[in-house]
């Protein structure tokens, strides 16, 4: 889980747009991040399971 401190740090405004970075929006894991779900990996394995995102299905063959 990520500090509150680094959460908010990473919400501010940076001095230059290349110091900006993603962070998960459900728990703030800066790693593991998905750009089209907004998600970590974690967050977003969780949140599947449980069909609570829309068109994600697990696969199977």
């Amino acid at each position: 889980m990520a500090t509150v401190a680094m959460i908010n740090k990473a919400k501010a405004t940076p001095k230059y747009a290349t110091r900006r970075y993603n962070r998960c929006g459900v728990c703030g894991r800066p790693r593991g991040y998905m750009r089209r779900f907004q998600l970590c990996r974690l967050c977003f394995r969780k949140l599947a399971s449980e069909g609570q995102i829309p068109g994600v299905t697990k696969s199977s063959w």
